[in-house]
């Protein structure tokens, strides 16, 4: 029988307070003594800076005793004072488990087309279950694509293989490593301990605005690839699938581009956003695939230093404090809202398109974050109405709408147009930068993004910013920059799956985030989780 813990939240400390501190507050808490406590651990650490005059750390523990039953002493009036303050409770520890499958059973090797998350944990569920998959990488290692993307940026050389976007690992490798989700799942500390032995930042298992950032980023990626080789899986670079072989409504055949087939019974779909030609093969192949609402926005860019003294005070320069984030929404009479996304504080903004004539942005960081500018995307909500189709591809046509004018209208060399804030509310064009420089990579055209933007975008984000500088300083800083377009929000569309995570044709299992079951790294993890569950199940 697993022994209970006890969990203690919202224990405090001040900047300049050692963690040291934090086994007195758990002995005066529980009214113990220091013989009593075994050992104890940070399950989560966050920045409260509601109060700008004392900005604190705020901790949730795991604490075992000699005898956490007996502590959990709800009679004692201090006790009492003290479970309200701090929402003391037993739980019982969560041990990911997995079952082993039955080897007789399997007659054909699971494939994985793309990676993605699938890297993250698979490797070990399916070692330790016995199976032992494929994966089909559609592009090539990281080494080569951090080459290729750097001279993308400097040069322009744009290479359909090998961007932002494609290519091991997808676009996390060039993002930042985001690992803040909201979804409340035990599995998560399970994922997390596994980046750590990848040689992530150890901070991530506890850390309330986890991240890795894109150059740690990279070394786990490939710590992970040779660990599964070793353990016996095949990963095929430069491998595209063109088409899927079906009989009697099951997968038989996975097509690759060389004609070679590959036989399965269980067929895990992980692709990517910018995957559009994959979406397009299973749509033409009868998977039932249906619209979903998205979001087009956006970056803003701000100072580091302006947006961490809005969010810190006189705190803004403490050593112990990271760059400062905000999450904000603007609601007016219309149905449009718009939000702000992914606030990525101290990162760059980056160039991210992967398809020939056209211009999309993302961002990028370093697990520093320390870039001279934070940036956050402004969403702004995209309608039926917008681009009115019942096609389940027609949001995929709408983005490419978007990205080839955005490129045309600016050049055609992916400069990126953009527009300080006090000229766009003004509705002038911009001609010259001031107090900021932009972290655009490769560069920005100043211009008025009235003549590049949809106009519900226009007027949704000029009411916004105002009301949005009321909920946080300096938000409408006048010399602030928007940079358009990044149009990859999140998945335009969702494939079906049922109970047992297979689509319409069985022992097709869509997963992750693009399939819209997941949202970012952890959260496609997990749902990865929930897949292999599934699969390994099927062969008990």
């Amino acid at each position: 029988m697993i022994k209970k813990l006890i969990r203690i939240e919202e224990i405090t400390l001040l900047l300049d307070e050692d963690e040291k501190l934090l086994e007195w507050k758990i002995l005066k808490i529980l009214n113990i003594q220091k013989t009593d406590l075994l050992k104890f651990e940070i399950v989560k650490k966050a920045v409260d800076s509601r109060d700008k005059s004392k900005i604190l750390f705020v901790y949730s523990l795991n604490i075992d005793t000699k005898d956490n039953e007996k502590i959990i002493n709800y009679k004692n009036p201090i006790f009492q004072k003290n479970v309200k303050k701090h929402k003391i409770r037993l739980i019982e520890p969560f041990i990911y488990t997995i079952d082993k499958v039955d080897i007789s059973k399997v007659k054909n090797r699971p494939v994985i087309i793309w990676s993605g998350p699938s890297w993250l944990l698979a490797w070990t569920i399916l070692a330790e279950a016995w199976l032992n998959p494929i994966i089909l990488e559609r592009w090539s290692e990281v080494k080569q694509r951090v080459i290729d993307v750097h001279n993308l940026f400097t040069k322009r050389e744009f290479k359909k293989n090998s961007n932002v976007q494609f290519w091991e690992w997808w676009a996390g490798t060039f993002s930042d490593g985001k690992l803040y989700t909201l979804v409340n799942d035990p599995r998560s500390k399970y994922i997390f301990e596994e980046f750590v032995k990848a040689w992530a930042p150890e901070e991530i298992i506890y850390s309330a605005r986890p991240h890795i950032g894109t150059d740690r980023l990279r070394s786990v990626v490939r710590n992970m690839r040779k660990k599964i080789i070793s353990l016996g899986w095949e990963v095929r670079f430069d491998t595209l699938v063109t088409d899927l072989e079906i009989e009697n409504n099951k997968i038989k055949n996975v097509i690759l581009e060389n004609w070679e087939k590959i036989r399965t019974d269980d067929l895990i779909i992980a692709i990517w956003h910018s995957a559009r030609d994959t979406y397009e093969m299973l749509y033409n192949k009868w998977m039932e695939i249906k619209q979903k609402p998205f979001a087009v926005w956006l970056r803003i860019e701000h100072p580091r230093e302006l947006i961490n003294k809005s969010q810190y005070w006189e705190s803004c320069t403490h050593i112990k404090l990271w760059a400062a984030s905000y999450k904000l929404v603007s609601h007016d009479e219309s149905e449009r809202s718009v939000y702000s996304f992914c606030m990525c504080p101290g990162w760059h903004v980056v160039l991210a398109a992967s398809e020939e004539w056209m211009l999309t942005v993302n961002w990028m960081s370093e697990y520093n974050q320390n870039s001279e500018n934070s940036n956050s995307a402004l969403l702004v909500n995209v309608n039926p109405s917008d681009f009115w189709s019942d096609h389940p591809l027609a949001w995929v046509e709408f983005q490419r709408k978007w990205e080839k004018a955005t490129y045309e209208l600016w050049g055609s060399n992916f400069n990126a147009p953009a527009q300080l804030v006090w000229d766009f509310l003004n509705r002038k064009a911009s001609t010259k930068l001031w107090k900021i420089w932009t972290t655009y990579k490769p560069e920005i055209t100043l211009t008025s993004l009235d003549s590049c933007l949809p106009e519900f975008v226009i007027e949704a984000i000029r009411k916004a910013i105002p009301m949005l500088d009321k909920k946080i300083a300096w938000f409408a800083n006048p010399d602030a920059l928007l940079i358009w377009i990044e149009a990859r929000t999140s998945s335009v569309i969702r494939m079906f799956r049922d109970e047992n995570c297979e689509s319409n044709i069985s022992w097709i299992y869509p997963a992750w985030e693009w399939a819209w079951y997941a949202w970012w790294i952890t959260s496609s993890a997990i749902d990865w989780l929930v897949v292999w569950e599934k699969i390994i199940n099927k062969y008990k």
